[in-house]
């Protein structure tokens, strides 16, 4: 008997344990029942051979009708050929090797049916006739029985089609989950009985079978139930303790004041603020004023005016006494706040200068390029505490940089920043922790699964400010070249009506690697465009347009003139990478234009259009692609130009990218906690799991009296996912 602690050497033999440890990273018994089937076939759900497409990936049900072999010039000399058909077409397997040492000759004689899966190829043989073939592919033989029986099972067998590797084929695998389940030995399940019947869920042992070795699809289902509910609910529980320790952390409060910068600052305001933004200040507002640390993400399209609710909770900071910081992931951007901040407040911002008001603190800037001087003055402010807001990028988290008393953290765009880099932030303070909002418009895959299992607080603005034009969004495919040539017939229009146009690239030229997070690796295609590459074409497209260059790669101070040159209309196209893709803002430009669009990620074509249509003017996106009808990358172009809706665009790009660890730091999925559980499907589960693991933690707060369950969340929570976690 074995238990799920046990190592797979003990109970397969060390020959399979090595191969499931280096291919599937398997090394116990529990780690193999938790390698679930990817899916399921059965008899009656046959792949046509007649419809097979070159490159796919496929799953067959055939009938072995011709077994050959023959020899070839190269090498390795010899190839045993298994034809293959299932009466609707034929299908031939490849087996390259010695002659006279496979397994498939003696496995696979006329007459077998079998499960075969590979990917489909195509060759011409002497006979000049296109044939389909898969080489070397996977296969299981499906025993046939006596006529009746066989007629049974036909129809109802279900087969688990589990990932494999190298060397460890799907039967294989399927023996050794076998194996393990005849000899499993459970200790008392770790879910509370009354909860088990109170969800009407089947124990765990069942599950395992029901999943492994399912007799039906009820039983499949039943088997799948139980397993995402024990994946949800773990991780409710983790998060209920965490909820409630952070509510026990101590935070300054910093409650409203009836006069102050606040109050001096919403008088002054030369517009009425939305009743979006009047609401969510409310609730910023309220979070501040409590004795716990705030933990809020505010969401909102690009142009719905986050910065200003997030202004007047850094006044509402400053009033109370603290200090904010406002932590921006380039310096473009941080120069942008910086400006557009000190604008806003006016003369509330010049503290200690002749024409500085009465009760004015003051907005310091600390970035990486910053001379010594200029440095040194901004980090005295941020100590002493003269500086209420400091503004920076990563310049910020330097273990040099001190303040006085830092009571709010404002993090913007934060799918451009690390759990550890927010962390090393919030960490900068004395007593307590200081409070902590996150802006974006796109919320990166972990933000949308931590929001939709409760555990951060979500304010969003879905309303655009008086003034904020539209943004039309349109895909210029390779199947209809004239849209492309229109393109460049739109860019002289709108130039010729005195208005500004950006071009992006994804890189800077053929030397350098993408500056996007470019959903790269999809297939086998071309190096992205790069800026230096498209400009001599476009002088000669554009001939009489004044058109800038900007990258990553200048200097500060040329990146500072070519964005001033664009601001003050003396260039009439900044053709850049995403420098530009967050706080730039010319709301004369009109059009943006995104080469390889494909080559960019959800989120960050989200944020690029949002520098059009900034002001009265509209605002046109056109998003060039060589991305075929039909492929992911096309889909994702699509889902964009079809709504300008930050979380439902992030939910695309879960579905993509899955959703990460919510307890780790694998930020893209690969090593998931979560191996049945999907956020898009089970919200339910998840909803009911937090309600069951909030209840079970406010009476049991340590898990004293559930050993098993604290036994599970202790191997789920390692002492690195549980940092993480804390940060989180």
């Amino acid at each position: 008997m074995a238990n799920l602690d046990e190592p797979l050497r003990k109970v397969l033999g060390d020959k399979t344990a090595k191969v499931l440890e280096k291919g599937l990273d398997l090394h116990t018994v529990g780690d193999l029942l938790h390698h679930y089937p990817r899916r399921y076939a059965h008899r009656g759900e046959l792949t046509p051979l007649s419809g097979l497409q070159d490159g796919e990936h496929v799953t067959v049900m055939a009938e072995v009708v011709k077994v050959q072999g023959r020899t070839i010039s190269r090498s390795p000399g010899y190839v045993l050929e298994i034809t293959v058909t299932d009466g609707t077409g034929r299908l031939k397997l490849s087996f390259f090797g010695r002659k006279g040492s496979y397994r498939p000759e003696k496995d696979l004689s006329p007459g077998t049916r079998g499960l075969f899966a590979g990917k489909i190829s195509t060759y011409v043989p002497r006979s000049g006739q296109v044939q389909r073939q898969l080489t070397h592919p996977q296969y299981k033989v499906v025993a046939e029985k006596t006529a009746e029986q066989a007629a049974q099972e036909w129809a109802d067998e279900i087969i688990p089609i589990y990932p494999s590797t190298k060397g460890l084929d799907i039967e294989a695998i399927s023996k050794s989950v076998g194996t393990v389940l005849d000899g499993l030995e459970l200790p008392a399940d770790p879910m509370p009985a009354s909860l088990l019947r109170r969800r009407g869920l089947i124990g765990l042992r069942e599950a395992y079978e029901g999943i492994h070795r399912p007799k039906s699809w009820d039983e499949l289902g039943r088997a799948k139930a139980r397993l995402k509910w024990d994946e949800a609910f773990v991780v409710q529980v983790a998060l209920a303790q965490r909820r409630r320790a952070a509510g026990a952390l101590p935070a300054t409060p910093r409650p409203p004041r009836p006069s102050g910068l606040l109050a001096d600052f919403d008088a002054r305001l030369p517009f009425e603020l939305t009743d979006g933004q009047r609401a969510v200040g409310a609730e910023i507002a309220a979070d501040l004023a409590r004795e716990h640390p705030m933990h809020r993400l505010l969401q909102g399209d690009v142009g719905a005016g986050k910065t200003i609710v997030a202004l007047r909770g850094m006044l509402q900071v400053v009033d109370g006494g603290g200090q904010a910081a406002l932590l921006a992931p380039t310096e473009v951007l941080a120069q942008q706040h910086h400006r557009s901040i000190t604008g806003m407040l006016g003369e509330l911002a010049r503290a200690g200068q002749l024409d500085g008001a009465e009760n004015a603190t003051r907005v310091a800037l600390l970035t990486g390029s910053l001379g010594a001087k200029a440095r040194k003055e901004a980090m005295l402010d941020a100590a002493s505490g003269a500086a209420g807001i400091v503004v920076g990028t990563h310049a910020l988290l330097q273990e040099s940089v001190q303040f006085a008393d830092l009571g709010l953290v404002v993090v913007d765009e934060q799918h451009r920043f690390g759990v550890e880099q927010r962390d090393a932030l919030r960490e900068k303070t004395a007593g307590g922790r200081p409070h902590v909002l996150v802006m974006t418009a796109t919320p990166i895959p972990r933000t949308v699964a931590m929001t939709v299992f409760g555990d951060l607080e979500t304010s969003v603005l879905g309303q655009l400010p008086a003034g904020r034009s539209q943004i039309q969004t349109v895909v210029v495919p390779p199947e209809k070249p004239a849209f492309l040539a229109r393109t460049w017939e739109r860019i002289k229009e709108e130039a010729g009506q005195g208005r500004q146009i950006y071009i992006v690239c994804p890189r800077i030229g053929e030397q350098e690697g993408d500056e996007g997070d470019a959903y790269g690796g999809e297939e086998d295609r071309r190096s992205p465009l790069g800026i230096m590459e498209l400009l001599p074409k476009l002088e000669e497209l554009l001939a009489g347009l004044r058109i800038g260059v900007l990258h990553g790669k200048l200097p500060p101070d040329e990146k500072d003139a070519v964005m001033r040159r664009f601001t003050d209309r003396e260039l009439d196209v900044l053709l850049a990478t995403t420098v530009i893709e967050v706080g730039v803002d010319v709301p004369n430009a009109t059009v943006m234009v995104i080469m390889d669009a494909d080559r960019f990620g959800v989120s960050q074509l989200h944020q690029l259009r949002g520098r059009v249509g900034r002001g009265s003017l509209h605002g046109l996106c056109l998003l060039v692609t060589d991305a075929e009808p039909g492929s992911k990358a096309r889909e994702r172009l699509d889902a964009v130009a079809s709504t300008t809706d930050g979380f439902e665009l992030s939910r695309l790009d879960l579905e993509q990218r899955r959703e990460g660890d919510v307890l780790g730091a694998a930020q893209a999925g690969r090593t998931s906690s979560l191996r049945l559980l999907t956020l898009q499907r089970d919200e339910d589960v998840i909803r009911d799991a937090r309600e069951e693991a909030t209840a079970l933690v406010e009476t049991d707060p340590d898990l004293a009296d559930h050993p098993g369950l604290a036994a599970e969340l202790a191997s789920l929570l390692d002492e690195e996912r549980a940092d993480f976690l804390e940060k989180g």
